[in-house]
């Protein structure tokens, strides 16, 4: 759903742990929980760990028996097996000899429903999804994909859903990780010298780097500010993406109109260095049956939802049929558009009719685009006539032709096929509504490696896997440390990316920033026909220390290739030649003057030219005479205004403290700063109205900055007292609070850092800072 509504290597010694368990079982009985550490080899092909049911800890609601309402079901191991009914969870506690990815799989039998049986796994206290067990009468095996353990003891839990299976032994072993090697081979064997170029480069990085990407907004929303998103991303990172998504839907036999997106797309291919990738949201009247072809159809009575049209998809596939006709009208306007693109050189990532599935089923059930309602078999027939239409038809071959899927048990039914399909995507949408860790209204920056891995054995590995849109985007430590090789992700635009309850701009930062992931700037020419090459600045990157004795002019040196610098800009300011920097020739000089006034931490600095292709200084602000401290993240604060008047003479910030990490807080050394302006100095009065850990627990303090900023020359500390307690992982504590000035006056809140205009509920606020034994670990100072 969108629009703004969107809902190795094997190694270590292995032996059987049958003989540990043995051992271990009296221990067992008295501390109630089984540990398994990492066992020593006896036999190369066996796996890791194999734990028997029997001996894992089990809750009250499960039985360990060897037959079932007197029926024997032979063929287990060990002394039992475990029947799961209605209820219950099965908890394994294994340890691993390193951090990395693991499969997990289990011997069953699930013999009760023909539609299988739910049932949910959880690692380490999160949960990682839902997993239906087929139908079998006989011991079978079930995999719950790759998971990352981390180094030393995990907890591992198996929780009844539908429960009603038995589950004879549980195995952990060493993920044998698909190598990810794609052979560029696209299934046009026509396609455009560009085209061939973008296949080579996508694959060559696959595997080894991410590249960035992301949605603009279609049909000239944001009041026709289609750059918002990217100069947004640029402003926090001093980067754009490399991917721009684009969506064609304007382009229609019903309602369409010129809304720029070809033009935009040649732009950014042709004249910004991008990479192009596009969707097709193509509606159909909602009265189908009044429709006569060619009429024009106002957009309000168009509509993508099977639910809102009698428009038939199966006898879309059917030619001479009315549905046949508007199809094929359709894709003719499509193929205009692509036919530009393909004119002007532009190769396009191209995925059509996408998230078929939906929410899952064969036959449609699921589908909440009418392209799929009429179930697998019709939407692999409309995939043929588009590919056929635009391949063959309209001789079109600028397209790298991308498939979205799913990982329902389902879904290797919708596939296309690897002669029509270049390009496998999954579209990420669990920050909200499928959270695994059970949290609402913070970011989601799980890798999702088992999905990613699932989806690459969809094709045998033979296709590469992306993340053709997504809410939230995984952490670069996430990324790396599961394996998880996306080759790119592309937010969906508005709150999806801007809005701190989907993403945490520091963690955008990090990634735009980190080597892992591929910006604009760092893409190669994928032309292959620039005879004269951008200009280029050395070094690229260099770092400014604000210490007064080690602070000097830093010494650029430009390699022009016929072009002139026109100036420098620092974000979206533009620096004063002759003030901030010099030029000489071919050399640049930031004057140290300048340079003082960074804030600490990552800047760019970006080189404008009269052609070709900016050049960008990645530099790194330090302070050698002050202690800086790396945060943690295991703090997060969630805020909002209870009153958002723009002029008022009390200010009501409510905070909501979550320990977000796996180790407990305590309280009293927590600090919570909210910065704002005081407008008129005066004496400064606080009030909790109300917090979950008690109201006195509560202290607070004002304090006036030493140096005011853009938004605040003040700011309130809140603190704890000991008797606040601690903050367990999971936990939260609420304050509700007030302040205002002795004398009753106005605070304009408009111009305040830490005020949100709207809202009444707590989303995460990244401009309300949190402190733990006084190091920064939650948010951003102004």
């Amino acid at each position: 759903m969108k629009f703004g509504m969107k809902m190795g290597t094997k190694n270590g010694w292995r032996i059987s742990v049958q003989k540990i368990l043995a051992v271990m079982l009296a221990c067992v009985m008295l501390i109630g929980v089984l540990t398994v550490p990492a066992p020593a080899q006896a036999n190369a092909n066996a796996p890791l760990l194999t734990i028997e049911g029997e001996d894992a800890e089990l809750t009250s609601d499960l039985q360990v028996v060897n037959q079932i309402y007197g029926q024997p079901k032979p063929g287990y191991s060990g002394s039992g097996f475990v029947w799961m009914q209605g209820s219950g969870t099965i908890t394994l506690n294994v340890t691993v000899p390193e951090t990395g990815m693991y499969s997990i799989s289990t011997r069953y039998m699930q013999e009760l429903s023909m539609d299988g049986r739910l049932q949910y796994l959880a690692v380490n206290g999160v949960t990682k999804g839902s997993y239906m067990l087929p139908y079998t009468t006989t011991w079978s095996d079930y995999d719950f994909g790759y998971h990352k353990l981390n180094k030393g003891s995990n907890s591992i839990q198996l929780k009844a859903g539908w429960g009603y299976a038995y589950f004879d032994t549980f195995t952990i072993d060493y993920a044998d990780l698909d190598p990810l090697n794609v052979q560029p081979i696209l299934t046009d064997s026509q396609a455009t010298p560009e085209t061939q170029r973008l296949m080579n480069y996508l694959t060559e990085v696959y595997g080894h780097n991410i590249i960035s990407g992301q949605q603009e907004i279609y049909g000239g929303g944001n009041d026709g500010n289609s750059e918002l998103e990217f100069e947004w991303i640029h402003d926090l990172t001093g980067k754009y993406p490399a991917i721009r998504g684009f969506d064609f839907m304007n382009y229609n036999p019903l309602y369409g109109w010129e809304d720029g997106t070809t033009d935009r797309m040649i732009d950014w291919v042709n004249n910004r260095g991008g990479i192009a990738t596009a969707s097709w949201h193509i509606n159909v009247p909602r009265n189908f049956n009044t429709y006569q072809l060619g009429d024009f159809v106002d957009w309000k009575e168009a509509t993508y939802k099977p639910t809102e049209t009698n428009f038939d998809t199966a006898k879309a596939v059917i030619p001479g049929t009315k549905e046949y006709q508007y199809v094929m009208m359709t894709i003719e306007d499509l193929a205009e558009q692509l036919q530009i693109l393909q004119e002007n050189n532009v190769p396009v990532i191209f995925r059509p009719y996408h998230e078929a599935e939906g929410n899952g089923g064969l036959n449609g059930e699921g589908a909440w685009f009418w392209w799929a309602s009429a179930g697998a078999d019709v939407y692999k027939k409309l995939w043929d006539m588009i590919y056929t239409e635009l391949t063959e038809t309209y001789d079109l071959h600028n397209l790298i032709w991308t498939y979205n899927s799913y990982v329902y048990s389902t879904s290797p039914s919708w596939y296309p096929g690897d002669d029509q399909v270049d390009l496998v995507g999954y579209d990420k949408y669990n920050t909200i509504y499928n959270r695994y860790d059970g949290l609402s209204g913070v970011p989601n920056e799980d890798a999702i490696s088992s999905i990613f891995y699932q989806l690459v054995n969809l094709t045998n590995g033979k296709k590469m896997v992306a993340m053709t849109e997504n809410d939230t985007v995984p952490s670069v430590k996430n990324l790396t440390e599961e394996k998880a090789g996306w080759l790119y992700f592309c937010p969906w635009y508005g709150e999806h990316l801007m809005s701190d309850a989907f993403n945490y701009p520091a963690t955008l930062k990090a990634l735009y920033q980190s080597d892992y992931v591929i910006t604009l700037d760092e893409l190669p020419d994928l032309k292959g026909n620039q005879p004269n090459p951008g200009a280029v600045i050395s070094p690229a990157s260099a770092t400014f220390d604000k210490e007064a004795s080690h602070a000097q002019n830093i010494t650029i040196s430009l390699t022009l290739n016929g072009h002139q610098l026109t100036h420098i800009s620092q974000k979206a300011v533009n620096l004063v030649s002759g003030q901030h920097y010099t030029v000489s020739g071919s050399t640049v000089v930031l004057n140290q003057s300048y340079l003082t006034t960074l804030p600490i931490g990552q800047t760019s600095l970006t080189f404008h030219f009269d052609g070709g292709k900016d050049a960008v200084l990645k530099l790194n602000v330090v302070d050698s005479s002050v202690v800086v401290v790396p945060p943690d993240s295991n703090l997060t604060i969630q805020a909002y205004n209870g009153n958002t008047s723009a002029s008022t003479n009390g200010i009501a910030p409510k905070f909501k403290l979550i320990n977000s990490g796996e180790t407990a807080i305590n309280l009293s050394d927590v600090k919570v700063r909210y910065y704002y302006t005081v407008d008129g100095e005066e004496a400064q009065t606080f009030w909790t109205d109300w917090a979950s850990i008690g109201s006195a627990n509560v202290t607070s303090t004002f304090v006036k900055l030493a140096n005011p900023v853009a938004g605040a020359d003040y700011y309130v500390e809140l603190g704890f007292t000991s008797s606040a307690g601690t903050l367990h992982p999971g936990g939260s504590a609420e304050i509700q609070a007030r302040f205002s000035k002795n004398n009753w006056t106005n605070y304009n809140q408009a111009d305040d850092y830490s005020f949100m205009a709207a809202g009444n509920q707590y989303v995460s606020h990244s401009k309300v800072t949190g402190y733990v034994s006084n190091q920064l670990v939650w948010g951003m100072e102004p």
